[in-house]
């Protein structure tokens, strides 16, 4: 099909082309959530019963950090949209269900999937995350408007009831199961998710040209993936499913695998690959998987969205899961990447593998969500569709 003449906005077929245009989101109103079946958020600093709104200090530290990192981004070239918050302390609630709060919009990578020029809405996972597109659609309609080829796709939006939910999950992960029973139900891939409808967070997507992997855990379904596969491999592309282990409570796949440039990616070898096909893929391709650096910070953020109490035994040395959210990098090009400043460690690393590093302060943006990568989507990529895995395995 011929593109449509105009302006070309969206266009992103992986994760290290020329980044010109990007969303960047944000932390105002963010709010802790209440419980509900897809998570329980532990936050040992909230002074509130379980859930409530970030104290304003907290929002004004990360937006500095964020309005500093698009000072930056922006210094580079690069346009940044952001998006619109919404008052996420308010309740919500569909036919099926109430929710006392939402969250916020510092994290659109969870719900916006770019691959050429298309952007697709996740499904999200999360009850009071079901809301959070509408404070990405003044982007999106304004990308609609100015890009004649831009198609503007959404997933089809989950009921969420309780159904979606393995009955008592929460209430057995934080009160009755042991770690070693955690652990065995990790293993066997028993995840918090049912199969009753088709469930995804954009995150757990890495796209890289004609190749899509997809981690299959706690905020991705099986049904998502098919959904997943369902929906891109008649375009031209290859899906392929990602499973994990040494973890109690997995999700997001851009925190465990980052490709850098063609024919390199960093791991964080904390959570071992169960997906053999995944590693020999990348063997038989001449891909090089450069287990990350374990993280300089040790200590928690008592603000933090992903503290729990019960992952506290998946210890690196002194690194705790959330803390390998250093790995959590974004790139400008193939050659140059963005990386918390105080991740020194990280820095040299990459440094020597050959990157230009831009070390950026970012590491209080982390309570609100994510780091680089999730705090970002990168809208517009310089380059095509590229075949980085032209030797594939039957059935995978």
């Amino acid at each position: 099909m011929t593109a449509k003449p105009g302006k070309r906005i969206v266009n992103s077929w992986n994760e290290f082309d020329p980044l010109k245009r990007v969303i960047v989101g944000r932390p105002d109103g963010s709010v802790i959530p209440p419980p509900e079946p897809a998570y329980f958020y532990d936050v040992p600093a909230c002074p509130y019963p379980n859930y409530g709104p970030f104290p304003e200090e907290r929002v004004a530290e990360a937006r500095e950090l964020t309005d500093n990192f698009v000072k930056i981004l922006e210094g580079r070239g690069v346009v940044v949209d952001q998006p619109t918050p919404l008052d996420y302390s308010q309740r919500v609630q569909t036919p099926d269900w109430v929710n006392e709060s939402m969250r916020g919009c510092m994290v659109p990578r969870d719900l916006l999937l770019p691959l050429g020029n298309e952007i697709l809405e996740a499904t999200m996972s999360y009850r009071s995350r079901w809301f959070e597109y509408l404070s990405y659609r003044p982007i999106l309609e304004k990308y609609f408007q100015e890009d004649p080829n831009f198609l503007w796709e959404a997933a089809p939006k989950p009921r969420l009831t309780d159904e979606t939910y393995e009955k008592g999950y929460w209430e057995n992960f934080t009160k009755v199961w042991t770690f070693e029973e955690k652990m065995e139900r990790a293993r066997r891939r028993r995840w918090n998710l049912t199969e009753k409808e088709p469930i995804f967070d954009a995150a757990d997507v890495a796209r890289v040209g004609k190749d899509i992997f997809v981690l299959v855990a706690a905020t991705t379904n099986e049904a998502g993936f098919s959904w997943l596969k369902r929906h891109f491999e008649p375009k031209g592309f290859r899906v392929h499913r990602v499973e994990y282990g040494g973890h109690t409570y997995l999700w997001h796949l851009d925190a465990s695998y980052n490709p850098l440039c063609p024919g390199k990616a960093t791991a964080m070898l904390i959570t071992p690959c169960l997906t053999e096909e995944f590693l020999e893929l990348h063997r038989i391709n001449g891909w090089e998987l450069v287990p990350a650096t374990p993280p300089v910070r040790t200590e928690i953020d008592p603000w933090s969205f992903i503290d729990f109490e019960c992952i506290d035994k998946t210890f690196i040395g002194d690194a705790k899961p959330e803390l390998w959210l250093s790995c959590n990098t974004l790139m400008l090009d193939p050659k140059t990447v963005f990386v918390e400043q105080l991740e020194t460690r990280l820095q040299d690393q990459l440094d020597k593998l050959g990157f230009e590093v831009i070390p950026v302060p970012f590491w209080q943006v982390g309570a609100f969500g994510g780091a680089f990568h999730c705090s970002t989507v990168d809208v517009y990529r310089e380059g095509k569709c590229e075949d980085y895995f032209p030797k594939q395995i039957k059935g995978y």
